[in-house]
């Protein structure tokens, strides 16, 4: 077709665009409206597309495709890998170049994407520790990835640049972390080296369950709770919140409730709030869920 028609075309909505210079049809746009992050799917789909054979969708844009939690915002850059020895950012796509086996590649959509353990390792390799570690805990807590494919994932990346790095990430994952701001508590008080807490322990009052604490110290019967926003504007899920705070301090557990902006803007204050904590309750009598 002519551009004329293309731009024809376009304006009745017989076609889609997804990238510079590559289309679809309407209905193959639509198909993928159920899929978590569409638009930056088909844009991802669109980048492959334009750098040819061999290239794949991968880094923060293969963590959309394989729903991975991520921090921030979807990002507005394709990321994508391909062979052509180019690489770089350019049109809104970010293209990398490096080796990429045929058994680190899979399909979700019909679009060519690097595995899970893939998309963790690389994460791992080219962000920050604790982004890396969101993504290998969401990872594993949603089923998507077991250990042993991470870490031989990252066994296989060892010798390039943030090898080490992704082993780190993959050593400390954990697939009890439920959000990714419990993963960002997790590194953070791994850096501050308090004393490791249990994830997503149950409580009980004698034979009496109360719940999950996002973090225990045992021996202390302390309790912290990293809350996300949708906790307190949710009144039902606040009412069960103050009951069970109510029933946890009833059973001898102190509880500390800490924010998304706490956690990530006042770590510090945070850590400081933790250690006073744990030093005026001192060692505890023993938990009989031990």
């Amino acid at each position: 077709m002519s551009k004329e028609q293309i731009r024809a075309r376009v304006r009745k909505g017989e076609l889609v665009v997804i990238g510079r210079g590559v289309y679809v049809p309407r209905a193959i746009a639509r198909s993928f409206d159920a899929v978590p992050h569409s638009t930056h799917v088909l844009r991802a789909a669109g980048a492959v597309v334009l750098a040819g054979r061999g290239s794949v969708v991968s880094h923060r844009s293969a963590a959309l495709v394989h729903d991975i939690a991520i921090l921030g915002d979807e990002p507005a850059e394709v990321t994508i890998t391909g062979r052509s020895g180019r690489r770089g950012c350019r049109h809104g796509v970010h293209l990398y170049s490096t080796p990429m086996p045929a058994a680190h590649v899979t399909s979700r959509s019909g679009v060519p994407v690097t595995t899970v353990a893939r998309t963790v390792v690389d994460l791992a390799r080219t962000l920050t520790f604790a982004e890396g570690v969101v993504a290998a805990d969401s990872a594993l807590f949603r089923g998507l990835a077991v250990p042993v494919e991470l870490w031989a994932a990252a066994g296989e990346r060892r010798h390039q640049w943030g090898g080490v790095k992704a082993q780190r990430v993959v050593k400390f994952a954990d697939a009890s972390a439920e959000s990714p701001l419990e993963s960002l508590a997790r590194v953070l008080f791994d850096e501050a080296q308090l004393p490791p807490p249990d994830l997503q322990a149950p409580i009980y009052d004698g034979d009496l369950f109360i719940g999950r604490a996002d973090f225990l110290w045992r021996r202390h019967k302390l309790i912290v709770e990293v809350d996300g926003s949708a906790k307190y504007t949710d009144p039902q899920r606040a009412r069960a919140q103050l009951w069970r705070d109510k029933a946890l301090r009833a059973a001898g557990y102190e509880v500390i409730h800490f924010s998304w902006a706490e956690i990530a803007t006042h770590p510090d204050q945070v850590v400081a709030a933790i250690r006073a904590a744990l030093s005026a309750r001192g060692p505890r009598a023993a938990d009989p869920a031990a």
